[in-house]
């Protein structure tokens, strides 16, 4: 089993507010645990929603100006 994170943890570890977390939750966004009135996030289903909300890189921007 893998390790199971409390909202200040998980809040801590993101640099988020508790009530960012919570309304992610709410939204359905973020992967949770409820155990009776308690919220639990597994570890690793936290490092894999993150791995997909990961982006790479910028794509390239394409400006035009007219110099007329």
């Amino acid at each position: 089993m893998d390790k199971l994170l409390d909202v200040t943890q998980l809040s801590q570890l993101l640099s988020v507010r508790p009530m960012t977390l919570y309304g992610w939750i709410h939204d359905g966004t973020l992967p949770h645990y409820k155990i009776g009135r308690l919220v639990r996030f597994s570890e690793v289903q936290i490092q894999a929603w993150l791995n997909q909300k990961k982006k790479e890189g910028r794509t390239k921007r394409v400006v035009d100006v007219d110099l007329t």
